[in-house]
């Protein structure tokens, strides 16, 4: 259900922290939002250093949109964004001022998987017991 993208410059991250910040931004989403893991898309987008720029100098942040069913209570989210931020300095050594979080949400209703329509929060079991996630 939700979807993550992580966006930098090509060779900011190696295949190993790809993968363990992938695993964390799972484990953190699953833990936060209550909802099994297997919900979980997390995708890295690279792009070539001479097309990331930040305060229109060359940059390599690390931007991570996130987008999320709406419904869900702000302090979850808020605590989402803190805690994928601080996950993302220690797995990459990017410092925090370079990592940047963002969560967008939009209702359930907007959005399909596995050729159904997403569940309000709260009605995951209800859609699962309807049919399953492929």
């Amino acid at each position: 259900m939700p979807v993550y993208t992580c966006t930098t410059a090509e060779g900011t991250l190696g295949t190993d922290a790809k993968a363990a910040l992938a695993a964390e931004i799972t484990t953190i989403h699953s833990d936060v939002n209550h909802v099994p893991s297997t919900y979980v898309n997390v995708v890295f987008n690279e792009l070539p250093a001479e097309n990331v720029y930040t305060d229109a100098e060359p940059a390599r942040p690390l931007i991570i949109n996130g987008w999320v069913r709406s419904g869900h209570p702000d302090d979850e989210t808020s605590r989402l964004v803190a805690e994928i931020a601080d996950a993302t300095t220690r797995i990459t050594g990017i410092p925090p001022a370079r990592v940047l979080v963002i969560i967008g949400n939009s209702p359930a209703r907007f959005a399909i998987e596995g050729g159904r329509v997403l569940p309000d929060p709260g009605q995951e079991q209800a859609w699962l017991a309807a049919g399953s996630v492929t």
